[in-house]
């Protein structure tokens, strides 16, 4: 598949699941999330590529906001989007790693429901060939809260556009589906 960000393949599945694509919602509303000490609206390059992705697929960006490396704050507007029956998706960026201020998984993990255990564990197959084993590193992690499907990761724009490429974008009609029916 081509497009405004490169080209790509999404690869075709068994029968059943390319009937839940087909089944799936072509648009999502979506939140998103810049988790940074630093960035500001105008330098939020990661937060402006996740827009930029769904806008592209077809979704609609409904909330984005930029909050510090604090946990509480994290977990409050998450909570406050999780409620919001509007929002069925959020998507963060930043905070994922091991870092002392890297408190973005620990927040998200303790919202969600159920995980996503694959979400983190392709993404760090996937970054492996361009970083080695600094992979190992990101605390990339999804899940779902509310029925609303929750995706962390790590705010560098190349991390970000290979999880809106290969993985979130793909596959978000389809993660609302199953969460959904």
């Amino acid at each position: 598949m081509a497009s405004a960000f490169g080209t790509f393949d999404t690869p075709s599945g068994s029968a059943s699941t390319d009937q839940h694509r087909a089944e799936a919602p072509t648009s999502v509303a979506c939140a998103v999330l810049t988790i940074s000490d630093t960035r500001t609206r105008e330098d939020d390059r990661s937060g402006q590529t996740i827009r930029e992705h769904l806008d592209w697929r077809g979704h609609t960006v409904i909330a984005y906001e930029i909050v510090p490396d604090d946990a509480d704050a994290i977990t409050t507007l998450l909570q406050s989007w999780i409620q919001d029956d509007r929002i069925q998706a959020i998507i963060t960026n930043g905070g994922t790693g091991i870092a002392g201020r890297d408190v973005t998984y620990d927040a998200i993990t303790g919202l969600l429901e159920k995980r996503l255990d694959g979400f983190g564990e392709i993404f760090r197959m996937l970054s492996f060939p361009e970083i080695g084993a600094a992979a190992m590193l990101s605390r990339a992690v999804a899940g779902v809260s509310n029925r609303t499907a929750i995706f962390a990761t790590p705010g560098s724009s190349n991390a970000v556009r290979l999880a809106m490429e290969k993985l979130i974008g793909p596959e978000l009609g389809h993660v609302i589906r199953e969460i959904t029916k």
